[in-house]
């Protein structure tokens, strides 16, 4: 809507326009603005004549149609959402302390097999012989979990560990 009171106002699908101060100076005659409103009138109905009016109104009730299912869809996807970190929420008390048990356990495993190697070295320097040749990676050949897991365990350290020391001799 224009603010100013204008003389000569042009239509455009349904809104109302006016010129700009610029076009009515006192220096402007009027055979000018008579030509000026007429070429405006012009294009304002060939704009008209462009677009169909049921065309407008379909895309309309199609932009409608796409508006209420994106609304539909951020309602659901809000439910979902609340949901979800309301699931969180009540397991995440048990996640918590599982993930404690698990590092309680992995603490404890750790200073076990710490033990049994220390023994185990100690049974073999009392005992040079109490062993058999080649159990030494049979008996540790759990993966190493601390190390990247890029393919490589400890087992397959001590393998090429091995390989290396025979490839020498």
């Amino acid at each position: 809507m224009c603010s100013q009171r204008c003389e000569n106002k042009i239509g455009f699908f349904g809104l109302t326009c006016c010129f700009p101060s610029a076009f009515y100076n006192s220096e402007m005659g009027e055979s000018d603005k008579a030509s000026i409103m007429a070429a405006a009138s012009e294009v304002s109905h060939e704009f008209r004549t462009l677009i169909d009016a049921e065309a407008v109104e379909s895309l309309k009730q199609t932009q409608d149609l796409i508006l209420g299912r994106l609304q539909d869809s951020n309602a659901v996807l809000t439910h979902f959402n609340e949901y979800s970190e309301n699931c969180f929420a009540d397991v995440m008390a048990d996640f918590s302390r599982n993930t404690r048990l698990l590092k309680s356990m992995k603490a404890d495993l750790d200073h076990i097999f710490l033990k049994l190697r220390s023994m185990k070295a100690r049974i073999l320097a009392t005992y040079p012989d109490a062993f058999p040749e080649g159990t030494s990676e049979v008996l540790d050949s759990r993966p190493d979990l601390e190390m990247p897991t890029g393919g490589w365990t400890r087992q397959h350290h001590q393998n090429s560990n091995v390989s290396n020391d025979q490839s020498t001799v």
